[in-house]
């Protein structure tokens, strides 16, 4: 009897195993996310000769880039270099051909880009776009280099998730109970996940600018670079000037602090909304679950002052359809309700991104529907309507919320804003950003005089494109010395204003890749990588790392 209860054990424990190895996958480098950076990342390794896996959160490739912010933060698109230039080029070729413009006629489009054409003939590059284009190119880039892709994949944040020994990431699990093995790790997220994860030190909100001496860093109240402040006095009370009736929904109760200090506080999030005008292609907005119109009372104010600009942020990306961003005091910007976002559990986040969506879809209904709304603007707004050819599984609704900043590395170096308006070189450049230092607002208060502001809106301008450091994307090698992080790059946050542009992220994401190659190749840690190497890959490459 004992030795059939040893059998049946012995048997037990081989089956345990197999099946724990059939759960287990390797390969050189193991890329977490499903970003554009993710992306360039994977493709980058198989370019180079080595084995990848993608470990994806998401169903869907892209992140943003598929996710409605298809009219392109492009900068100075001269230092748009490698697999992102490859990205647009791509695009402009869909678009080049007659079957590409299915809703409008090409010549009814126009060519306005942000901050250069939409369509370059001569550079025969595209930075404007529909979702579902974005997301087909990236398909083709997995599917032309064999990529292996895990998708709805998340990472086991528990303490057991990620295994180290002697300062390496050895593996980690996936609440699937999967386990990734890899030589080297790149956590492309917005989040930075596998980064907290594996015990690297990072930073959540905006730091005091006596931290890295900047001047546009922390709160910055009465400042004002975009036109997304209250310009007239709108009173924030329930019964307007009467404070013992209670504050508006979506307006904070606590005091401001001081200009220049350091809160946890960071910018706000939406979701970068497709619209089509098409009549055949169109879904009207509906009332979302929980509609209440009194939480956009405070728009009503807004309109009834004489506020006239809803559409100025309905940028037209190609068949009639706009890349429709935050514009505004009171937009689809959820000012002040993302601060837990970065550290939040996954079910946490859901709820945060759910509210999001409701806060949206709700705004979108109200501006479509209520008499506080001037009646030509409601006429206007019920001209759109969400894409019936875009986001199919989703009703139409993006499947990403634009997640502009959350956690952010503390690495080798840190970005901040010397580096980027050029008062302090930059070393071992591995790419270039240029778009403005550009923080969205991240409080709503009310002020000593009683009436209602936003706070942290910024838009500094580089006088020209800067480099992003090597440095920048490694943690410092005390920490882990077999993980690059292209997305919460090492960057007050102040700098990443400007670094956190999509282009960005496909380029660090390549230069990332090519680093770990490097590393496995020299048997070295992504900290003593040779740069002299490095950067003449980059090149080869096409890679744009300095003026």
């Amino acid at each position: 009897m004992k030795k059939l209860l040893l059998l049946i054990a012995f048997l037990i424990s081989q089956v345990t195993t197999r099946a724990a190895l059939a759960q287990s996958y390797e390969a050189d480098v193991i890329v977490y996310g499903g970003t554009c950076a993710a992306v360039t990342a994977a493709v980058q390794v198989v370019k180079s000769g080595k084995t990848v896996l993608v470990v994806s959160p998401d169903k869907h490739l892209g992140g943003l880039s598929s996710g409605g912010l298809g009219f392109t933060d492009t900068g100075n698109k001269s230092v748009i270099g490698g697999l992102a230039r490859e990205f647009y080029h791509r695009v402009y070729l869909h678009y080049d051909k007659p079957e590409g413009w299915h809703w409008q006629k090409k010549e009814e489009y126009g060519n306005k880009g942000q901050g250069t054409v939409a369509m370059d003939g001569a550079e025969r590059t595209m930075w404007i776009f529909e979702p579902h284009v974005a997301e087909q190119v990236f398909e083709d880039f997995v599917k032309e280099n064999n990529i292996k892709i895990y998708r709805g994949e998340w990472l086991d944040r528990g303490k057991s998730g990620v295994q180290k020994s002697n300062g390496l990431i050895t593996s980690f699990k996936t609440l699937s109970g999967k386990t990734f093995k890899g030589k080297m790790f790149i956590d492309a997220t917005y989040e930075g996940d596998l980064m907290a994860a594996a015990g690297v030190k990072y930073h959540v909100g905006r730091e005091a600018n006596s931290v890295y001496n900047e001047e546009w860093n922390g709160i910055q109240a009465g400042v004002f670079q975009h036109r997304h402040y209250f310009a007239k006095n709108i009173s924030p009370y329930k019964v307007e000037g009467d404070p013992k009736s209670g504050l508006l929904p979506y307006v904070t109760a606590e005091k401001i602090g001081k200009n220049g200090e350091g809160d946890h506080k960071i910018q706000a999030y939406c979701f970068r909304m497709c619209l089509s005008s098409h009549p055949d292609n169109r879904i009207p907005f509906a009332k979302p679950a929980g509609y209440d119109p009194g939480k956009y009372a405070l728009l009503a104010r807004v309109y009834k002052a004489g506020w006239t600009e809803t559409f100025d942020k309905y940028d037209p990306i190609p068949n009639r359809k706009t890349d429709t961003n935050n514009h505004g005091p009171f937009s689809t910007d959820f000012i002040g309700q993302n601060y837990d976002y970065p550290d939040a559990t996954y079910e946490r986040r859901k709820q945060i991104i759910k509210e999001h969506e409701l806060y949206q879809k709700g705004l979108m209904y109200f501006l479509a529907n209520d008499a506080a709304v001037p009646a030509d603007v409601r006429a206007k707004v019920g001209e759109w309507g969400l894409p019936k050819d875009e986001f199919k599984d989703n009703g139409g609704w993006p499947h990403q919320i634009y997640v502009r900043e959350a956690r952010r590395m503390l690495g080798k170096s840190v970005m901040t804003e010397n580096e980027t308006l050029g008062k302090k070189a930059v070393e071992q450049s591995v790419g270039m950003g240029s778009y403005s230092l550009d923080a969205h607002n991240a409080q709503r208060y009310v002020k000593e005089d009683g009436f209602v502001q936003n706070e942290g809106d910024i838009g500094v301008h580089p006088k020209t494109p800067y480099g992003i450091s090597y440095g920048s994307i490694i943690p410092k090698k005390a920490e882990c010395e077999n993980l690059l992080v292209p997305v919460c790059v090492s960057a007050s946050h102040i700098a990443y204003g400007s670094i956190r542009m999509e282009p960005v992220f496909m380029i660090l994401g390549q230069s990332a890749a090519t680093a770990a190659v490097q590393a496995i190749d020299g048997k070295v840690a992504v900290q003593d990588v040779d740069y002299g190497k490095l950067k003449e890959q980059l090149l080869k490459d096409k890679q744009k790392l300095e003026l």
